[in-house]
């Protein structure tokens, strides 16, 4: 695997996020192992029929698109970098299109749903810990208050907190920060949490915001079990970031203000929310209108 050089490769990858960089790694790592399966030990002897293959091999694997397209996006930015560094003659993926992802967003959640969600009062349990109650309140308003990504609410912090402004400073997608507001509900829910925080945050976790039970830095993983633990549906973590989007755009938003409060740094990102949008008033329409 020497040869193949994938710790100089993600060394490269600087501008990036430490999920970012760990996805484009497990990608190059697992196309490597399928090369030199087939004798293909050194990347150089990738040809354009070799990454074609690839992907139909992937295809039989019955890979979603989007995964097959991410991985081709890996590839294709390696390739693109032996070649920058002379390990290659040429870039292999030249030529090389797939099919992109179906583009399916994750559902806008309804008031029921975020009421199950936000409020809890049919699921909260007697015997839940106050402490936890707390901070579930507190990291649920933000992350759909805010419209966080699931990485840029564990990553948060006091000193990120900005709440006498009604604000808080994020760290988005390839170290880029800006700054989110943060809703009423969201500020009193966090200053509930930060008057009992020092009971479960350790003292040598600094001012790490949201701690688990141990005490350790919240994980995306613990902040899918506080949803499982809240919602009626099933609901994935994003739901809450689609949701704050859409909710935005159909009450009137600035697509590019919402751009901003998302951290996209595209805007033809942000405008695949104002489709999801068009659907809901569509669906509306057709619901209500007499003669739709």
């Amino acid at each position: 695997m020497e040869r193949w050089r994938i710790d100089q490769f993600v060394d490269s990858l600087t501008s990036l996020s430490d999920n970012t960089v760990a996805s484009y790694a497990s990608d190059i790592r697992a196309f490597a192992e399928w090369c030199e399966r087939s004798e293909l030990v050194d990347p150089a002897l990738v040809k354009r029929a070799t990454i074609r293959r690839y992907l139909a091999f992937l295809t039989t694997r019955q890979f979603a698109r989007r995964t097959i397209a991410r991985k081709t996006a890996s590839i294709r930015r390696y390739c693109r970098w032996l070649v920058s560094n002379g390990y290659a003659a040429a870039d292999a993926t030249a030529g090389v299109s797939v099919p992109g992802g179906d583009g399916r967003l994750p559902r806008v959640l309804d008031g029921r749903e975020l009421s199950s969600l936000l409020d809890n009062a049919s699921v909260r349990s007697d015997d839940e810990p106050e402490w936890r109650r707390r901070r579930d309140d507190a990291l649920l308003e933000v992350l759909y208050g805010s419209g966080l990504r699931v990485g840029e609410l564990c990553a948060l912090t006091t000193s990120s907190l900005q709440l006498d402004q009604g604000a808080a400073t994020v760290w988005g997608k390839g170290s880029k920060e800006r700054r989110v507001p943060l809703s009423e509900p969201a500020i009193a829910a966090l200053q509930s949490w930060l008057a009992i925080r020092h009971d479960v945050v350790p003292a040598e976790r600094g001012d790490l915001l949201f701690g688990n039970e141990r005490g350790n830095p919240l994980t995306p993983r613990d902040v899918r079990r506080v949803i499982d633990r809240r919602s009626a549906v099933p609901t994935h973590p994003h739901a809450l970031r689609h949701s704050f989007a859409t909710h935005l755009l159909d009450g009137g938003a600035d697509l590019r203000a919402v751009q901003e409060l998302l951290g996209h740094s595209d805007v033809a990102t942000t405008q695949r929310y104002t489709h999801v949008s068009r659907e809901r008033l569509s669906a509306a329409y057709r619901e209500a209108h007499p003669r739709a």
